[in-house]
């Protein structure tokens, strides 16, 4: 432990020691300087993966961004010819969508395409961002601590892809299906007509929170691996666990439907419980290494 200790603080001197400093103690100021690269990288990839967004935002606009609000979306055939083949009639089928995006400012579309482009940029750029930040902070770290981060460095990448890809595809349908088919009171004297700019930052937060909330078993993986986490820990707070994942849930579905609350729930249960399956067996594989050591 106390070598352990000395490695750490060692590492941790020469954080960012990718550069002509590296074996070196640096400074503070030394350290800035790493950083202020890595982040100028960071923006240089974002700012051209941006332009090339812009460049097409015509059709990412009409193809994927306003796609999920189209009645034809890929996800609502798939619905209705799933509850076709187990003979459910047209139950999973959802009623067209018919969605008007109001503008009410002179430079509203303009700073909608920029915000379109951004966000793209990050989404698209996230591996990159990612192995950055992991260059930075790897020379902080011991050799052990880089040899269990640096395996969960494509699984960050698959866990948030496939998170954004449910967001997009399957939470996002649901959600614009049901606010956009909500009426308020029977007189019909309310016409829904939603902004760009809201329609947008829903998209947005699906994606996003959905990518984001699908790293937890990677996360509970690497804390485990440190000790940090035990299966312990994770089953004697399973039940706060479960109301802080509804709460995420109603956090990341605008809308207040049960039905997209529990599309949402649901795999971030089952992600928690991957999760804990993850550290049981970290935990059994670091007492087989402390039986060997002993």
């Amino acid at each position: 432990m106390a070598e352990e200790s000395i490695e750490r603080k060692t590492f941790f001197k020469k954080i960012g020691g990718n550069n002509s400093n590296e074996g070196a103690e640096m400074t503070f100021v030394e350290h800035l300087e790493v950083l202020r690269w890595h982040l100028v990288r960071s923006a240089i990839v974002l700012v051209i993966v941006a332009v090339v967004v812009f460049v097409f935002i015509d059709w990412v606009f009409d193809n994927v961004v306003f796609a999920p609000a189209d009645e034809n979306f890929i996800t609502y055939k798939a619905l209705c010819r799933f509850g076709h083949w187990l003979h459910l009639g047209d139950s999973l089928c959802m009623p067209p969508v018919k969605i008007e995006l109001l503008g009410n400012t002179v430079s509203g579309p303009f700073m909608s395409a920029l915000n379109i482009s951004f966000i793209g940029a990050i989404i698209i750029a996230f591996p990159y961002l990612l192995w950055e930040l992991w260059r930075f902070v790897k020379p902080a770290l011991t050799k052990k601590e880089i040899k269990y981060a640096q395996n969960s460095f494509w699984w960050v990448s698959v866990c948030f892809f496939t998170g954004a890809a449910f967001g997009y595809f399957l939470l996002a349908p649901f959600t614009f299906n049901f606010l956009a088919n909500f009426q308020l009171g029977k007189l019909g004297v309310y016409k829904y007509l939603p902004t760009l700019d809201d329609y947008i930052d829903t998209l947005t937060s699906l994606i996003l929170g959905c990518g984001l909330a699908f790293e937890m078993p990677v996360i509970v993986y690497v804390l485990s691996k440190l000790g940090i986490i035990t299966p312990k820990f994770l089953k004697t707070y399973r039940k706060f666990a479960y109301v802080i994942i509804l709460f995420v849930a109603a956090v990341i579905t605008p809308s207040p439907d049960w039905t997209s609350q529990t599309i949402v729930a649901t795999p971030l249960i089952i992600l928690y419980e991957i999760s804990l399956m993850l550290s049981k067996k970290v935990a059994k594989e670091r007492a087989k290494e402390e039986a060997q050591w002993e």
